[in-house]
């Protein structure tokens, strides 16, 4: 169960319990079977059921905590100490039914409608994009429409797919339709690859997305491009980052279901991340990380750390 606000949960140390042993959760921080009391929380959702090439982001959840034993609390590089104040613990999976997608949606939905009335931040271990609908769909109805940072490979704005409206390639369409985003305050980082059409990217931008494809920052840092970000949201809106594994060139993450060559580099990703200090971060998602293609841990490793620099810009994170 979580501590108290004036004793925060820790992750459990490397110099006390060795990294490939102890719990599984998420940093090898406490479980918990309730938000209450959280202000943060990890969260599985073991779903791939949605996905169009090759599967296995049902495995994500488990391979990111497993490579996350790696994390140590303190962000040396940003001086972010996210456990000093913020209360924290891994919620487990949801249990999703991995034979309906349309019932794995209501059934993330309400999960995520709990984890937001307990005033607890959600960090979302995926699964395949699909999941980023129904936690949407919980967050608007929290927050209202939100601001969102969306890096990824593709848009995500297909009308449907193989005639299926919601899909891993259909969630942000869907949420533009249903009022889930603040329109104008959305970016999507790293797009890039073959399409079928110029409305691939176009109709994002007709919504009022920022769109800026992988090609235009190649070779540049996206410090100065986060702070246009932070100008244009501001301080008090809310905003989720939606982050796609693939959004990262594969030679840096090649274990995810549709990779495309020329992506963001690593160092790119963190400065994405990093950027969304200041912002009003209501909870985030890092997905389509795919085991069976990732026989290094690389591209889990790497989601893991995403997910950690997530935690340490959320609000009310003390910095050294």
């Amino acid at each position: 169960m979580p501590t108290t606000a004036t004793t925060p949960n820790q992750p459990l140390g490397g110099n006390t319990m060795p990294r490939f042993a102890g719990p599984g959760t998420m940093m090898r921080l406490p479980s918990a079977t309730s938000p209450e009391g959280l202000d943060a929380a990890f969260i599985g959702v073991p779903l791939d059921i949605g996905t169009s090439n090759r599967p296995g982001a049902r495995f994500g959840p488990r391979q990111i905590r497993a490579e996350s034993a790696l994390l140590r609390p303190y962000n040396m590089a940003t001086g972010a100490a996210p456990f000093d104040k913020l209360s924290v613990a891994d919620l487990g999976d949801v249990p999703i039914n991995t034979y309906s997608l349309d019932k794995s949606l209501a059934i993330i939905s309400a999960f995520y409608d709990t984890v937001l009335a307990a005033g607890c931040a959600p960090l979302t271990l995926g699964g395949d994009h699909t999941i980023a609908l129904p936690i949407l769909r919980a967050v608007a109805r929290r927050h209202g429409p939100v601001a969102l940072v969306h890096v990824d490979a593709h848009a995500d704005v297909n009308d449907d797919m193989f005639g299926e409206r919601i899909a891993h390639g259909t969630p942000f369409r869907r949420a533009v339709e249903e009022g889930l985003l603040a329109c104008d305050k959305v970016w999507q980082i790293g797009l890039r690859g073959t399409g079928y059409a110029a409305d691939d990217f176009d109709w994002p931008r007709e919504q009022g997305f920022t769109v800026v494809q992988a090609h235009e920052v190649w070779y540049q840092s996206l410090a100065p491009l986060m702070a246009q970000v932070r100008e244009r949201i501001g301080p008090t809106h809310p905003v989720y980052i939606s982050f796609d594994i693939d959004g990262i060139d594969p030679s840096f993450a090649g274990g995810t279901g549709t990779p495309e060559i020329g992506g963001l580099t690593v160092p790119q990703a963190l400065e994405i991340v990093r950027g969304c200090r200041g912002l009003n971060v209501v909870g985030a998602d890092l997905v389509e990380v795919s085991p069976p293609y990732d026989t290094s841990g690389n591209t889990a490793l790497l989601g893991a750390n995403l997910l950690y620099e997530m935690l340490c810009v959320l609000p009310g994170v003390p910095f050294r």
